[in-house]
This record gives structure tokens, C-alpha cells and sequence, in this order.
């Protein structure tokens, strides 16, 4: 069965001038010409993405949308009307939010972080800035240390409140922020701690020793295309450090230790070296 709004894995039913039909059980579905890859023939298995054109009719592309159904993207307003406003979502043909479903009403250039959801009524795809309704921390399915995917929702008092996995919502605090973020930014994360009352904390990076196992092969690497050498040690300014490896100076200090330790890097007094070999 066809799952609208998501990737598909579809067989090539036939060919025409215009594009190829694929097998969704009943007619086809068109893939146009344009996104037709070179040597493909009848037969064959392609993974298209489907949603409806501007006549209400199920069509197929090769081009990766910006986001498919579940998805919490932010997107750029391209024109709006009285019923609503378009967004640009990376496709031919741009995704409708309903003036019902904007907090405020959208301008263009904007831009939104909106959910894509499939419309009942009309069994369309389309997208709501009304995001609360799809969050919800009553069941979670997120375990402390679990890996998960981060987007900021907003800033808070004490933090940025995190949308987790597209489902939960989690705090991540200031002190845990070691550079810029804004709304919609999306990075990978780690669940730090659940409450009692399901209130969750969450890092970014990876937890513990996994996240100094995979800094160490990003300090050995950049050690490699610096001539072995780096001006940095524990002394050396936060943000200075922050800026050149991507990580907060607590991580930094841990994974130098760490591979200190396993003799793969020397510390001197205003940097660190690599052991030839290494």
C-alpha cells in the first residue's frame, strides 16, 4: 500500500513519453520525465516520495523533500493567501499551511517551525504550527543515556525547551550550551535525566565514554592535518575552544585525558601532541 507523504519503495509499471508509471496496486502512479533516472526500464524498483500535485492526483518524485510526514522542520514562507500560507519544503509544488493551523499569521520569507501532518479531511499533506497537541511526555519512549534527535522549540528561562525524537519535550539547560542555537536547529542528543513527574533534561552530543570515544577521533584527526600539534590545553579560553573543535571545554579535557592515558598524545605546556604512530 502507497503511504502518502513518505518514502516509497515502488516497480516500474510501465513507460511513456512523459515519465514511467509505478505499481501502487490499481492505475500507477506518474513519476514525470525530469526525475526519471538514466537506464531505468520496466521492472524496476525505484525509491520515489509521494504526495498529491495541484489537481488533487498522487504523484511521484526522486526529489528529497525537507521533511516527510511526522517530521518537525523549519521551513521558509513562499506566498500566502486568505486560507493560508505556503511554505517552501524542497519539492516542485510547496507544502499549504491553513490560516487555522499558524499561531500567527505568516508573512513571507519567514520562517516557521511547523509539523507535517497528513490531513484527514482531505488526505492531503499539509503543515501546522500548533505543535503542542503532538507533544507529550505522559508515555515516553526514551530511556537516560538514550541517543536521540534534538530540535529547539524555544527559549525559556533557564534554557531552550527541546522537541526529542518529534514526540517528547526536554530542557536543555544553558550551561549544557556551548554555542549559537536557534529555533529549528536540529542536532544529536542524549536523554541526561527523567524526573519523577517525566520532566526530562537532555545534552547535546553523546553520553559518557561514547561521547569521548567519538571526540578522540576528532582531536586525533585534526592533530593529523596540523602537523601533529595543537595550541590548546587546559588552560586555554572555553569559546577558543569551543570555536576550533565543536565541544565544550569539559568534554575537550575529558577526551585529552582519556587519550593521554592510552598514550596516543603527549600534553605539553601550551598545547598538545601527537605520538608518532598514533
Amino acid at each position: 500500500m502507497v503511504k502518502v507523504g513518505e518514502y516509497n519503495l515502488l516497480k516500474v509499471l510501465r513507460e511513456v513519453e512523459f515519465g514511467v508509471y509505478l505499481d501502487d496496486g490499481k492505475d500507477g502512479i506518474l513519476l514525470p520525465k525530469r526525475f526519471v533516472p538514466r537506464g531505468i526500464k520496466t521492472g524496476d524498483e525505484l525509491k520515489v516520495f509521494v504526495y498529491h500535485d495541484s489537481d488533487d492526483r498522487l504523484i511521484a518524485t526522486t526529489q528529497e523533500p525537507k521533511g516527510i510526514l511526522g517530521d518537525i522542520v523549519k521551513l521558509r514562507c513562499v506566498s500566502v493567501t486568505p486560507q493560508g500560507a505556503f511554505l517552501d519544503w524542497g519539492l516542485m509544488k510547496d507544502i499549504f499551511v491553513p490560516a487555522s493551523q499558524q499561531l500567527m499569521r505568516m508573512i513571507p520569507q519567514g520562517e516557521y517551525l511547523v509539523k507535517i501532518y497528513l490531513d484527514n479531511q482531505t488526505g492531503r499533506i499539509a503543515a501546522t504550527e500548533k505543535l503542542a497537541s503532538f507533544l507529550s511526555n505522559d508515555e515516553l519512549t526514551v530511556k537516560e543515556k538514550d541517543i536521540v534527535q534534538l530540535t529547539v522549540y524555544r527559549r525559556t528561562d533557564i534554557g531552550y525547551l527541546m522537541i526529542i525524537n518529534n514526540r517528547h519535550t526536554g530542557v536543555l539547560h544553558f550551561n549544557e550550551i556551548y554555542r549559537h542555537i536557534t529555533v529549528g536547529d536540529k542536532f544529536e542528543g542524549f536523554i541526561k535525566k527523567i524526573y519523577t513527574d517525566n520532566k526530562i533534561d537532555v545534552a547535546a552530543g553523546k553520553p559518557g565514554y561514547q561521547r569521548v570515544e567519538g571526540e578522540s577521533e576528532k582531536i586525533i584527526r585534526l592533530l593529523k592535518e596540523n602537523d601533529g600539534y595543537l595550541p590548546y590545553y587546559d588552560k586555554s579560553d572555553p569559546e577558543e575552544i569551543y570555536a576550533f573543535f565543536g565541544m565544550s571545554k569539559k568534554t575537550f579535557k575529558m577526551t585529552v585525558g582519556n587519550l593521554y592515558k592510552n598514550k596516543m598524545i603527549t600534553l605539553e605546556k601550551t598545547g598538545i601532541r601527537l605520538v608518532e604512530g598514533s
